[in-house]
């Protein structure tokens, strides 16, 4: 059987950018002369004043700044994947890169990109500090309530406690720790301030202190422009749903207070928290709670999902051979049809859902990649699934 996949053009941001153009920007044709070492780009345009040796710097470095970049939005909870953020996070790191030219001297034995390493990462905290909800004076201030905001998050104390440790650690009044855990929580109300740890530079960690294996809702909760969406969506379920949400992701929707993953209620606590109902009742209850959220979350645009049920399975020897499932995008309009032939590894799209060859293929495209990713002898009958669309 053969792959039907016809290459249709998927709709881009608004400036036409695409990921592949903004991660090879600074790729030059035909590639730049060799030197021994990077690092000698850097002293050649020190030596010669001349920035084309920092274009040519830039060639060969292009990959780690990607990654870079990349990484810093993977631990904020933000969308890695839009290539407008993509280039604005990265073309201020270039900026801070050339800033750190004037004052770098090669003779002191350090490599340029380990000299320039924290101002870059002052440059991706200062795009960050941006796109916050609040307004700070300053990237010092703007790193101490991130700061403040983490030790409220991450250690689950009150909030007397959590002031009167920040003012011990870091040598300021309470007063001032207060304000500053002040501005966290209201602007914990519009985005995301402390998702990752930090050091006492100010340097990520990389330790996500938020991440919940069992909802994976919890970055959107306040990010952004989402969260009026994810807040009108929470009011809409019922007591008991939204209860059950706050209770299983250790997480209060009305102050936004993530709580460590250790407080979280077990599906047997959450069945004697409501009279009547078993661990496996209180869990079924759980996921769909969860589908209804997921489904009002669609509705108002803040996500994108997709409705899989199975239609159809063919055994060999009591092992499944093939499979037909429908699909439908954003969980709403006509019903889309693949057909998976897992002896030879093989999709076909039969059918695309509302006849849409342009939108409803990434769809398709995403539900083939989660069925082929699935154990062939443990397909889902039926399921909702969130994806990305590139």
């Amino acid at each position: 059987m053969e792959e039907r996949f016809t290459k249709y053009p998927i709709q881009g941001n608004a400036h036409g950018l695409t990921m592949f153009e903004v991660t090879h920007v600074y790729q030059l044709t035909p590639p730049p002369p060799e030197l021994y070492t990077v690092n000698e780009y850097i002293v050649a345009a020190q030596t010669w004043h001349d920035l084309r040796f920092f274009a040519y710097f830039l060639h060969h470095i292009e990959p780690l700044l990607n990654g870079r970049v990349r990484n810093f939005l993977l631990r904020e909870g933000l969308d890695r994947y839009d290539p407008e953020r993509f280039l604005d996070y990265k073309q201020n790191c270039v900026l801070t890169m050339l800033e750190c030219l004037e004052s770098y001297d090669p003779f002191k034995g350090a490599e340029f990109l380990t000299y320039a390493h924290h101002a870059m990462g002052n440059a991706l905290l200062q795009c960050r500090m941006m796109e916050e909800g609040g307004s700070f004076s300053s990237l010092d201030e703007y790193k101490r309530v991130r700061g403040i905001a983490w030790l409220y998050n991450g250690t689950g104390k009150s909030k007397g406690e959590v002031v009167s440790e920040y003012a011990r650690k870091e040598g300021c009044s309470e007063q001032t720790a207060e304000q500053y855990l002040t501005v966290a929580r209201r602007g914990r109300s519009q985005v995301p301030l402390y998702v990752t740890a930090q050091d006492e530079d100010g340097e990520e960690t990389g330790e996500d202190v938020t991440k919940d294996d069992s909802w994976d809702y919890t970055a959107l909760l306040w990010n952004g422009a989402q969260a009026a969406a994810v807040q009108a969506a929470f009011e809409k379920l019922t007591y008991r749903e939204q209860r059950l949400l706050e209770e299983r992701n250790a997480i209060c929707m009305t102050c936004g207070r993530v709580s460590p993953l250790s407080e979280r209620k077990s599906f047997e606590e959450l069945a004697v928290m409501f009279e009547g109902s078993t661990a496996s009742g209180a869990e079924r209850a759980y996921r769909r709670a969860v589908e209804k959220l997921t489904v009002l979350l669609v509705e108002a645009g803040a996500l994108h999902a997709v409705r899989l049920k199975r239609k159809s399975v063919k055994r060999i020897k009591k092992k499944i051979a093939a499979a037909v499932y429908e699909y439908q995008a954003d969980c709403d309009g006509e019903w889309g049809e693949i057909q998976f032939d897992f002896i030879s590894n093989t999709a076909e799209i039969i059918r695309l859902a509302e006849w849409d060859t342009m939108v409803s293929k990434v769809f398709a495209e995403q539900v083939v990649k989660y069925v082929r990713a699935c154990d062939a002898d443990k397909l889902p009958q039926k399921l909702l699934f969130v994806v990305v669309l590139r």
